[in-house]
């Protein structure tokens, strides 16, 4: 299991809530979720390979997917 340093989560203000809150439940591929947490698609990359990150690929699909609320909630939690 990997584990994410603090200083690699962006800070949760209010405007990126914003951006988080709004819109449809499943995000689909790595550029879109990664707007939505404010990191570059890499990072969401190497998120996607922690454990508790709610970052998912299906096998066979290809495309990452995320679903809002996991994300406000895993952010929430850090």
């Amino acid at each position: 299991m990997t584990t994410m340093a603090p200083r690699q989560r962006p800070p949760l203000d209010r405007w990126r809530f914003d951006e988080l809150a709004a819109g449809a439940e499943k995000i689909w591929g790595l550029e879109a979720i990664a707007k939505v947490l404010g990191v570059s698609s890499s990072t969401a990359r190497r998120w996607a390979e922690v454990d508790d990150v709610p970052i998912y690929r299906p096998a066979g699909v290809g495309a990452y997917f995320a679903l809002r609320s996991e994300l406000i909630a895993w952010l929430r939690s850090k």
